[in-house]
């Protein structure tokens, strides 16, 4: 078995990165990389990787429930009304990442995703517009190739489109890490468990128009 490849005591062959902790593997195995079309969820994982930046998934990870109570949701037209009193209650919440900068940028994004539903119908039918070509990605997917691939055309395509709208913490290795979570690529290493998973959900997923 490839050394990134790690074979768990369920028997379950994984990336290596989702074989521990307990978080990465319910991660790996039921969300990262399988098709997402809720708005909300599609937020969520946007805000989430702007907060990221600098620290571990694992971190977010963890924090993800309080992340969640103390934005709504996620339901970014609620999160849209957020004034001062609201960054300031952030910013002594202990249990999310507390950093002015992240904060606001959540909150500039929620009202950035509103005008985009109102002009796109959904942020599902948006996004999903820059799915990859599947005869534009590797036959094979290894971890050297995954090493290769911390940004694409299609998310650089993307991150200039969101910033072009006026959304912030959106750089072209955040959005694909926003794509590889949310399914518009699958980039479970060939041989994990999870990858055939992945693809069979992709199948009887019909993306939003």
């Amino acid at each position: 078995m490839s050394d990134r490849l790690v074979k768990g005591e369920d028997g379950v062959v994984r990336c290596f990165w989702g074989s521990s902790p307990p978080e990465y593997q319910a991660y790996h195995d039921a969300e990262w990389g399988f098709p997402v079309d809720d708005d909300r969820r599609l937020f969520e994982k946007l805000v989430l990787e702007g907060f990221q930046s600098g620290l571990s998934w694992l971190t977010i990870l963890r924090k993800r429930e309080n992340f969640r109570q103390a934005f709504a949701g996620f339901d970014f037209e609620q999160v849209a009304r957020f004034g001062e009193k609201d960054v300031e209650r952030l910013l002594q919440d202990a249990g999310i990442v507390r950093h002015r900068g992240k904060i606001e940028a959540a909150i500039n994004n929620a009202q950035r995703a509103v005008e985009l539903v109102d002009e796109e119908g959904s942020l599902a039918a948006f996004v999903w517009r820059f799915e990859p070509d599947a005869k534009s990605r590797p036959k094979r997917f290894t971890w050297d190739v995954l090493m290769e691939m911390a940004q694409t055309p299609e998310s650089k395509a993307l991150a200039k489109e969101l910033k072009r709208r006026g959304w912030r913490f959106v750089g072209p290795t955040t959005v694909y890490a926003f794509m590889q979570a949310m399914g518009l690529v699958n980039d479970h290493l060939h041989g994990c468990d999870a990858r055939e998973a992945a693809e069979l959900a992709r199948a009887d997923f019909d993306p939003p128009a």
